[in-house]
């Protein structure tokens, strides 16, 4: 479907479920569903409070190895995701994603009440509240 290559092909087989939206591996804790057994198994520190990676300029504790190395771009200033149509730089892939709805239009989160979209989770969340009344 997106043409990524792979030298296994139980690596093959997660990255599929990309795809296909095939989550066969649960918390029992929160219902929470993801791809891989790794994945849960990262996931399952949440509730356990390991932190194994930890930062060595600041000290700051990670469940996971790629959260440590997308921190580590705070202390050294690296933004290697760029925009095709502005050219700005992020230092996470999911801030690009956000930002590239600016020009596609995306408005991916919808309010259940009143229908208006939103490209933002949390402009939802905020409207969701004033939709309903309900102002902190």
């Amino acid at each position: 479907m997106c043409n990524k290559t792979f030298n296994k092909k139980g690596i093959l087989r997660v990255h599929d479920r990309l795809h296909s939206g095939e989550h066969p591996y649960r918390c029992d804790v929160f219902n929470k569903t993801f791809i891989s057994s790794s994945c849960l198994k990262v996931h399952q520190r949440v509730h356990t409070r390991e932190c194994p990676y930890h930062c060595d300029v600041c000290n700051k504790a990670f469940t996971a190895a790629s959260s440590l190395k997308d921190h580590q771009r705070v202390h050294t200033g690296e933004r290697p995701y760029h925009c095709d149509v502005c050219s700005k730089t992020f230092s996470k892939r999911n801030h690009l994603k956000v930002h590239q709805r600016v020009h596609t239009g995306e408005r991916p989160y919808r309010c259940d009440v009143c229908s208006k979209k939103f490209n933002h989770k949390n402009d939802l969340k905020r409207h969701f509240r004033y939709c309903r009344n309900q102002r902190p």
